[in-house]
């Protein structure tokens, strides 16, 4: 059995896909999961990771967690420490967890890493950048008037698809080869804010307007859904990113043997969120 955190979620939504595609047992664990959101005989189990005694049930005859926490799980007091004894203690050996770029960068804490790495457990940790999903923040914008807002234009990051994240993911879960990895996620690419409009328009078949933020708009729009920190880190990213952070990394090409998607193709397939 593999457990899923965050299973409807930009990531956890196509891993649990995945998972269950191969013939994995899988448990999907969010805080609003149904069986309607699943596939076929995927357990949808209702939990909140701030509460790890909550968890038990979802962990029962488990052998293998993938662990994603939100800002607003942590902020809210999520502890990973005691998830993963809880996991322990339950059975699991095998932890994949879901980290960023930033901890690379010390951009972000590393408390989730350093609790993963003290479990006592076969742990993965994957390393994203940015997500080629963040656009869907574009959407409302794009539907009503066919613009983008958004800061730092023409800041190229290689952001990636939480599709192919999603399928290093699953052969990490799968795989204990993998224990002792760290991998950085990134897309093939780096692409800018203006790009991704671009892209976009491409993808419906019709103009869509740029319009350049000030930095300060951009604060206080992110400040509606993300602690103040992570904004904070979010701009610096997004205007002033390390050369790291602009790096193209080897590693999803060299993990699932083909180039990862770049924001054209995700812009193609989920072109009807902006319709």
């Amino acid at each position: 059995m593999i457990v899923v955190t965050g299973a409807t979620g930009n990531v956890g939504r196509p891993l649990v896909r995945a998972l269950a595609g191969a013939g994995e047992p899988v448990t999907a664990v969010s805080r609003r999961v149904s069986p309607t959101d699943l596939p076929p005989g995927v357990r949808a189990v209702r939990a909140d990771l701030a509460d790890p005694t909550g968890l038990k049930a979802a962990f029962d005859g488990a052998e293998a967690l993938f662990l994603l926490f939100t800002g607003e799980q942590l902020a809210g007091g999520a502890d990973p420490g005691a998830i993963l004894d809880t996991a322990r203690q339950a059975g699991v050996r095998r932890v994949v967890l879901l980290s960023s770029q930033g901890v690379a960068t010390k951009r972000h804490p590393p408390g989730q890493e350093e609790a993963v790495r003290a479990s006592g457990l076969e742990w993965t940790v994957l390393r994203p950048g940015g997500f080629h999903s963040n656009a869907l923040a574009w959407a409302p914008g794009v539907r009503a008037g066919r613009v983008v807002h958004a800061p730092f234009g023409d800041v190229a990051l290689p952001s990636v698809d939480p599709a192919d994240i999603a399928e290093v993911a699953a052969l990490a879960l799968r795989d204990g080869a993998h224990a002792g990895g760290t991998y950085e996620l990134t897309g093939p690419a780096a692409v800018s804010p203006r790009q991704q409009a671009a892209a976009l328009a491409a993808a419906l078949g019709e103009p869509v307007r740029f319009v350049e933020q000030t930095p300060q708009q951009a604060r206080e729009q992110m400040r509606a859904f993300m602690p103040e920190p992570v904004v904070a880190a979010t701009l610096s990213i997004l205007g002033t990113p390390f050369p790291a952070e602009q790096r193209v990394s080897p590693d999803v090409a060299r993990l699932l043997g083909r180039e990862p998607r770049d924001f054209a193709d995700w812009a193609a397939r989920h072109v009807a969120d902006f319709r």
